[in-house]
């Protein structure tokens, strides 16, 4: 197994870790991107009320749980004619992500593409069903001769750029031509700040059908429900009822508490505008303050994080942040097409941020 799967990147940040965490005034970590803010009140009561749940839940999830699914797709997607055989519940987006291909019955012979600058569990998908792996900048310039995965990844991991409709719509209309799965992780699409980010689900892009498409949403930083694993596919029901019945057979179930959790999330938009509002000013005063200290931003207009250089080795700038007790992540662990970048997540608490701008102020 060892030999399938690339070395896990982040055990190389411990180090720095270390550095960051002697600064006298403590760590300010910007790395990982994991949420920091309160999990919404209207979400722990469900959670709560749906506590006394002895039996077995089911892996296409409860009605209301489907219901609560088509209803946010069609409201905040502009999908439309989204049925129950369209969607599918699933225990976190990484899992997903990581264990699509062989659910797919991908494997030696068949190839897995996915963005130059990637979350690097799109790899780790591939190699674990033994499949070949490309990694693109566009992907209509790819072979498509035993192409049957590609990932779409906007707002994207680690950059922050949004891709727009035309090219949206470009690219399913090539994936269709040639026979390809387009399955789009657009985990961050609530998070678009200097651009609306679109769905592949959209009818101006997809022409009104599903045909050939999955889109992958999250609730971990839209509602601060990453320690819930609460994640869902919407699209193609050719593709998405054999999954349902392969995850059957895999026991992959959301818990019946995550399910009534995860109705109230999708069913409510008050608390989604708060904590975007909580980003934005994070996003706000990082920004500036990075800016300021000779750093420049490239793409970073949606999604948490900011993608940032100083012109050099991106373990350099690890480096340079950790001695004033900061933690980023460098650029390379998003492939070698980062490696003079750092990705600077928004998910720190306001007290966190202001420390961060005042060290980044000083020098």
């Amino acid at each position: 197994m060892r030999d399938r799967l690339p070395a896990f990147p982040w055990d190389k940040l411990e180090p720095y870790k270390a550095k960051a965490a002697a600064h006298p005034d403590g760590i300010v970590d910007l790395s990982v991107g994991t949420p920091v803010d309160p999990v919404p009140d209207l979400i722990q009561k469900a959670l709560i009320d749906a506590a006394d749940s002895p039996g077995y839940p089911t892996v296409w999830g409860t009605p209301a749980l489907r219901d609560a699914i088509t209803g946010w797709a069609e409201r905040r997607l502009g999908a439309r004619d989204v049925t129950h055989r369209h969607v599918l519940p699933v225990v976190g987006s990484k899992e997903l992500v990581a264990w699509l291909p062989t659910q797919l019955g991908l494997g030696p012979g068949d190839t897995v593409a996915y963005p130059r600058l990637a979350y690097p569990t799109y790899e780790v998908g591939a190699r674990l069903a033994r499949a070949g792996y490309v990694a693109y900048d566009d992907p209509t310039e790819l072979d498509p001769a035993g192409l049957r995965l590609l990932w779409l990844n906007s707002p994207s991991n680690p950059t922050g750029r949004v891709l727009g409709k035309e090219e949206l719509t470009r690219i399913v209309a090539w994936a269709r031509r040639h026979g390809v799965l387009v399955v789009s992780d657009e985990c961050y699409i609530e998070l678009g700040w200097e651009a609306d980010p679109v769905s592949v689900l959209h009818p101006d892009v997809n022409g009104g059908s599903h045909d050939g498409l999955v889109a992958v949403h999250s609730l971990s930083k839209r509602s601060n429900l990453a320690g819930y694993r609460a994640a869902f596919l919407v699209g193609d029901p050719a593709v998405l009822g054999p999954l349902l019945e392969i995850r059957k057979h895999g026991g992959m179930m959301t818990s019946a508490p995550t399910q009534a959790a995860v109705v109230a999330a999708l069913s409510d938009d008050t608390h989604l505008h708060e904590q975007r509002e909580r980003y934005a000013a994070r996003r706000t005063a990082l920004r500036e303050a990075l800016l300021a200290h000779g750093f420049r931003i490239e793409h970073s207009e949606a999604s948490l994080y900011l993608w940032a250089t100083r012109d050099e080795s991106c373990w350099a700038t690890v480096d340079h942040l950790a001695d004033l007790g900061i933690l980023v992540a460098p650029g390379d662990f998003y492939g070698p097409a980062g490696e003079r970048f750092v990705r600077v997540a928004l998910t720190a608490t306001d007290e966190r941020v202001a420390a961060a701008t005042a060290r980044l102020a000083r020098r």
